[in-house]
């Protein structure tokens, strides 16, 4: 199918008032990856979907958009001197800041297929050894694809080798054909909602640490820094912002930067 300007241009601004993506760029993208699916579902043009998508913001049709129009890829282990930070410097500090209480408030925001908050659930498990069932680690973890959520619920993976060997034997389970899935104690760790990161952020307590990498990406500049904004008002004082190597904040950011793609709310 091919899509004109006109249609192009309200499916770009639809798409980017409503969920920040910016798909300015991606025409070729957005044709490629629709035209089958809307061809299966009767539309005939572009335009009837544009028209009836602006109309009535059908679930299903949204869903189906932000579904083909996301890249969920990620992995376990992913910038693994990132997460190195994470386990020697972050987690102890927050560990200590909650001796008392002993509730940790984590948040892997645009979790994608679910490696992400597995893994740092991982982490938290490693580091407080006998200790981990005196506290609640429970981690939140959205994505705005539900497809993605589908993936991570699962919890099925083939994987890589750079999973320490002890990890494979305590943290997961052999599945069908040389897969591997979470184990039960890592996947009870993670809560996993749909959630929109252009929304405002309302949940119950304050966060800890805010994982949002290879997020921003997608993002034009005033999107990204409105969404930093959120993220710090959200984020308890001494708490942390990590995003990915890829990615920079903006100079004029509330947060102090501490190393690469770490950041601090002093």
């Amino acid at each position: 199918m091919e899509i004109s300007d006109a249609d192009f241009n309200r499916l770009v601004q639809f798409i980017q008032s409503n969920y920040g993506i910016n798909l300015a760029q991606k025409r070729q993208l957005i044709t490629g990856r629709l035209s089958t699916s809307l061809k299966q579902k009767g539309y005939a043009s572009f335009s009837d979907f544009v028209n009836h998508l602006l109309k009535t913001r059908d679930e299903q049709e949204v869903t189906l958009l932000l579904d083909k129009l996301t890249t969920n890829y990620t992995f376990f282990m992913r910038e693994q001197e990132h997460l190195d930070n994470f386990r020697n410097n972050i987690i102890p500090a927050i560990v200590r800041r909650h001796e008392k209480d002993k509730v940790l408030s984590i948040w892997s925001a645009g979790c994608s297929s679910g490696e992400e908050p597995y893994n740092i659930s991982m982490y938290l498990f490693d580091y407080l050894g006998s200790q981990a069932k005196n506290w609640d680690t429970r981690l939140l973890a959205t994505d705005i694809s539900s497809r993605a959520l589908t993936a991570a619920r699962r919890g099925v993976y083939e994987l890589p080798d750079t999973i320490p060997p002890d990890w494979k034997k305590k943290y997961f389970v052999p599945a069908k054909d040389g897969a591997y899935a979470v184990a039960p104690q890592i996947k009870n760790n993670v809560i996993f909602q749909t959630f929109n990161l252009m929304d405002p952020i309302k949940f119950r307590r304050p966060f800890d640490v805010i994982f949002c990498r290879n997020v921003m990406i997608y993002f034009d500049q005033p999107t990204k820094d409105a969404l930093v904004q959120r993220f710090y008002n959200a984020t308890v004082p001494g708490g942390y912002l990590l995003i990915s190597y890829s990615e920079n904040l903006s100079q004029n950011t509330p947060y102090h930067r501490l190393a690469t793609a770490t950041f601090q709310k002093r």
